[in-house]
């Protein structure tokens, strides 16, 4: 193996310099370029480390659904999904979060890193409300770093594309990976067939 170990011989490996394009996008907050990227965006991807190890947890709702504060604050409703909470867990024990905001359609993506809290302030979840169902807790978080990313990795994968999408039904349904794991106690037919209508009950 060929092993990097250094910071200086991986720097090596990646000449010339960044241009300036890359780093002179950085900012400590939201400018008014960034905040139109967020209130497009339907679909965020939350990074947070804890004790235990890092995780990296999907974050979907209506486009905008992370709310812009201020220049420095942005609050993301949590919605219902399975009360796994590793996330959430985390960012109790270790505030620093990552965020990667992907827009539909757009090559760009945008990243935000910062530290977060959890809130359960009743007025705050309200104003998140949507079908009249409110979130159980909301995160706040305080905006460190903030930029955008060119487009190569989503003309690269072509993510976009309706020409390179895969037919979902050539993978394996979330029933068979559960009967697979659980030698068949939980998961199978039965559980694929009721989960639209298990989802749709319980979005918000």
């Amino acid at each position: 193996m060929h092993e990097i170990t250094t910071v200086d011989a991986l720097e090596a490996l990646y000449q010339p310099l960044p241009a300036p394009a890359s780093t002179v996008k950085v900012t400590d907050h939201i400018t008014p370029h960034y905040a139109a990227l967020i209130k497009a965006s339907p679909f965020v991807a939350l990074a947070t480390a804890g004790p235990e190890g890092l995780d990296c947890s999907p974050r979907g709702d209506l486009p905008g659904f992370v709310r812009i504060e201020d220049a420095r604050t942005l609050i993301l409703p949590d919605r219902r999904g399975n009360n796994r909470i590793d996330s959430l867990r985390n960012v109790i024990r270790d505030p620093r979060v990552a965020l990667l905001f992907l827009i539909p359609g757009s090559g760009t993506t945008f990243r935000v890193n910062g530290r977060a809290v959890i809130s359960a302030d009743p007025a705050l979840l309200e104003s998140f409300a949507v079908d009249g169902k409110a979130p159980r807790t909301a995160m706040i978080v305080t905006v460190e770093e903030a930029y955008f990313q060119c487009a190569r990795a989503i003309a690269r994968s072509g993510l976009w594309n309706p020409e390179t999408h895969i037919d979902p039904k050539s993978l394996p349904t979330p029933g068979a990976m559960l009967a697979a794991v659980t030698a068949g106690e939980v998961g199978g037919d039965t559980y694929d067939r009721e989960w639209p209508g298990r989802a749709a009950k319980t979005m918000w």
